[in-house]
């Protein structure tokens, strides 16, 4: 009985073996989407905020700052020509149908970097001229 009980010790350390590489896969990847998908939400909130800043204010400059302070938290922070504002400017004209979209494009760096360097994200606002 003892003998059966230390040849199933060493079985034991073998399997253990095996699924600890799986498991801290599973959890790095658990990690890396939760960051990506919380930086996702930043961005699309971020959008959002540029693009009803340049729809009420007409003032690109606005815009982006906008975008900007949105944006703080993240680390590498989003520099101005990783934001792309069309049309450049809405027209002053009132009834206009015309949209401003706010496009945001992020390279986020995977915290662990074990998956690679890391991933382009996107944050897009789209937003009626002038409210």
């Amino acid at each position: 009985m003892t003998r059966r009980l230390r040849d199933e010790r060493g079985a034991s350390a073998v399997e253990f073996g095996l699924i600890v590489p799986l498991l801290i896969v599973l959890v790095l990847g658990i990690a890396e989407f939760g960051h990506a998908f919380q930086v996702q939400g930043t961005l699309s909130a971020a959008a959002r905020e540029g693009a009803r800043s340049m729809a009420l204010q007409n003032d690109q400059a606005l815009a982006r700052a906008a975008v900007l302070d949105a944006t703080s938290t993240l680390n590498p922070a989003i520099a101005p020509h990783q934001i792309a504002i069309t049309p450049a400017s809405c027209p002053v004209t009132g009834g206009s149908s015309t949209n401003v979209e706010l496009t945001i494009t992020y390279p986020m760096p995977f915290l662990t970097g074990f998956f690679g360097a890391g991933v382009n994200l996107t944050g897009r606002g789209v937003m009626r001229c002038n409210g």
